[in-house]
C-alpha cells in the first residue's frame, strides 16, 4: 500500500515537473515572439536605385490599382511588393492580404503533395512567407492564416472570386497563360490592389504567356490605374554573384 502511495505521489511529481517545464517553454517562445515582434514593426520601403524609386512610388500610389515589377532575380520585385502589402495591412489600410501564383502543373501535382492547401503550396510560396518572417514570427503567420488575413489562394482556383478591401501579390506571373492572366486580373474589386512581378526571361510557355501579352497591351499607353516598372541585371540589389552569373546566362 505504502509502495503504491509512493508511486502515485511520484507520478503526481512528474505530472507537475512536465506542466512546469512546458510552462517555461511557453513562455520563452512568447518571447522570442515579443523579440521577432519588436525586431521590425515599422515597415519601411527603402529604393536602392532609380528603378526601385519609381517602383516604390506606383506603390505608395493608391490610385495604381495594378502595378506591375517586370525584371530578373534580385531586383526587388517580390520584396518591395511584400513589404508594402504589409506595410498597408499593418496600417489597417486593407483587411487582409491574398497570395498567388502558378504552380507547375498545379492541377496535378497539388494532389500529391502532403498537407492542407497552404502545405501543397509551400514550395512555391516560401520567397514571399521569408519577408513576412522578418516581420511576424511564426505563430502569428500561423494565426494569420488560420483566421485568413493572409490567404493563399493558387491561381487555379482563383476563377470566378472577387477580392474586396486587400492586396493580392501575383508572383511569378511569367508562367501565366494569356487566359490565366485576364482571369486574374479580373479578380479586383473594391479596395483592392494587385501588386504583379515577373521575369519575362524565366518563363515556362516560351511561345506567348500572360505576363508579356498584357504588357505589350498596355506598354506605351497612359493609363491611370495600371503602373510598369522595367527592372534589368543593372538594378539587382541581391549578392553581386547573382548578377555575374545572370550575364554569363546572357542577361544583360
Amino acid at each position: 500500500m505504502a509502495r503504491s502511495n509512493k508511486k502515485h505521489i511520484g507520478l503526481q511529481y512528474d505530472g507537475r515537473r512536465k506542466r512546469h517545464a512546458d510552462r517555461i517553454i511557453r513562455i520563452e517562445d512568447e518571447r522570442k515572439d515579443e523579440v521577432v515582434r519588436d525586431r521590425k514593426i515599422k515597415v519601411d520601403l527603402i529604393p536602392r536605385n532609380l528603378a526601385q524609386e519609381e517602383y516604390v512610388e506606383h506603390l505608395n500610389n493608391f490610385g495604381k490599382t495594378i502595378v506591375f515589377a517586370i525584371g530578373p532575380a534580385g531586383t526587388g520585385k517580390t520584396y518591395l511588393a511584400v513589404q508594402k502589402a504589409i506595410k498597408d495591412l499593418k496600417s489597417g489600410y486593407i483587411d487582409k492580404i491574398i497570395v498567388t501564383r502558378p504552380a507547375v502543373s498545379v492541377d496535378e501535382k497539388h494532389g500529391f503533395l502532403p498537407g492542407d492547401l497552404n502545405k501543397k503550396m509551400e514550395p512555391w510560396t516560401r520567397p514571399i512567407f521569408d519577408v513576412f518572417e522578418e516581420y511576424y514570427s511564426p505563430r502569428e503567420i500561423k494565426s494569420m492564416l488560420e483566421e485568413n488575413v493572409l490567404e493563399i489562394a493558387p491561381l487555379a482556383y482563383m476563377r470566378g472570386r472577387t477580392f474586396k478591401n486587400c492586396t493580392i501579390i501575383f508572383d511569378e506571373s511569367q508562367n501565366t497563360t494569356p487566359s490565366q492572366m485576364k482571369m486574374a486580373l479580373t479578380r479586383i474589386g473594391e479596395n483592392c490592389r494587385m501588386f504583379v512581378t515577373g521575369d519575362l526571361k524565366q518563363s515556362d510557355y516560351k511561345d506567348v504567356n500572360g505576363l508579356f501579352d498584357f504588357f505589350s497591351k498596355v506598354d506605351g499607353q497612359d493609363s491611370p490605374s495600371i503602373a510598369v516598372t522595367q527592372l534589368t541585371c543593372d538594378h539587382i540589389e541581391r549578392a553581386a554573384i547573382v548578377e555575374e552569373v545572370l550575364k554569363l546566362y546572357g542577361e544583360e
